[in-house]
């Protein structure tokens, strides 16, 4: 069954992203891999956002009874939509056991009905990558259909463990690299840019009915839901967005000796990576953290320039940010 071109269409989101997802300079086996879990991440996260260019024929290809969540036929947010999408992440997960099992060798494995996850089987097989980085990436969208506001920084961190930390990890395994050292700093960098992402899309999470800056922050300074529906930040939210972006940089800072504990390619790639969070940072700060007027982007210079900066300091860049001042002075 054809998946009607929407994985080619989930894939060229690929060109729109901050920061190339498989480089031209890192070797064929590694840009396979890289690509092949963008295209899960990506089909993922469309799923759970009611995103897919072709839900129709994602629905069929996965055999879910399709929902029409067409504007005007079922209000945004609805239980129909949700059940609908909650229905397409549990069918993608049997699809993820199923790949593992295809690799395993498993008796009577039905081969992913998706052809996304279809290309993950040679990739888990030549990388060995592990299962629950994928099971995170899912379970992230769970949470999405049933929770839309985050009390504490802690909680908004636990869950990025789910939505932002395995992309890390399975990067780092693509590599034969993940030590637990290397997984703790990729997660302080994966949470970050999570982080910074929130910080940039405040308007258009809140147009989603989702608020990803903390409750108990809203409330310390004095920033109301209303007051996301502005055209621009007033005074409060701009201290606020300052605020929370001090803390992306403390773990920006904090995952930084990843970048010299790899060297070669990698290295460029994990830089850009974290450079990625540091130019996205400068551009919030450049729109005086006005991040109503619209989602505050770094240009190709800025992004160049942060990346040169990571390459010469390298893990100096986090010097004097630890973790225990972290979660002393930041949260």
């Amino acid at each position: 069954m054809s998946d009607g071109g929407s994985s080619g269409a989930v894939l060229d989101k690929a060109a729109r992203e901050n920061f190339p997802v498989a480089p031209f300079f890192l070797p064929p086996a590694m840009r396979e891999g890289l690509m092949a879990v963008y295209g899960f991440a990506r089909l993922v996260d469309d799923a759970g956002d009611g995103d897919l260019p072709d839900p129709r024929g994602t629905a069929e290809l996965l055999g879910v009874p399709f929902v029409d969540a067409e504007p005007g036929s079922e209000p945004a947010g609805s239980h129909a939509e949700g059940t609908f999408r909650l229905a397409l992440l549990d069918a993608l997960d049997a699809d993820v056991d199923a790949a593992f099992e295809a690799v395993l060798g498993t008796a009577g494995a039905r081969a992913p009905r998706h052809p996304l996850i279809a290309a993950l089987v040679p990739v888990i097989a030549r990388h060995g990558l592990t299962v629950e980085p994928f099971r995170g990436l899912i379970e992230a969208n769970r949470v999405d259909q049933r929770v839309s506001r985050y009390e504490t920084f802690d909680d908004l961190l636990a869950y990025c463990e789910l939505s932002a930390n395995p992309v890390g990890r399975l990067v780092l395994q693509l590599a034969g690299l993940a030590t637990a050292e290397r997984l703790a700093w990729s997660d302080a960098i994966c949470s970050a840019l999570q982080v910074v992402e929130h910080l940039q899309d405040v308007a258009e999470d809140r147009a989603r009915g989702r608020i990803y800056l903390p409750a108990q922050d809203m409330k310390r300074f004095g920033v109301t839901e209303a007051d996301l529906d502005a055209a621009h930040a007033g005074t409060t939210l701009r201290g606020l967005v300052l605020f929370e972006s001090e803390r992306a940089r403390a773990l920006l800072n904090e995952g930084a000796p990843l970048l010299t504990s790899v060297g070669g390619r990698l290295r460029v790639l994990l830089t850009g990576f974290s450079a990625g969070g540091h130019a996205a940072l400068g551009a919030i700060a450049s729109a005086q953290y006005d991040v109503l007027a619209g989602a505050p982007k770094a240009g190709k210079g800025r992004l160049a320039r942060e990346a040169v900066v990571g390459l010469a300091l390298g893990g100096r860049r986090g010097r004097g940010t630890d973790r225990g001042s972290r979660s002393k002075g930041m949260r």
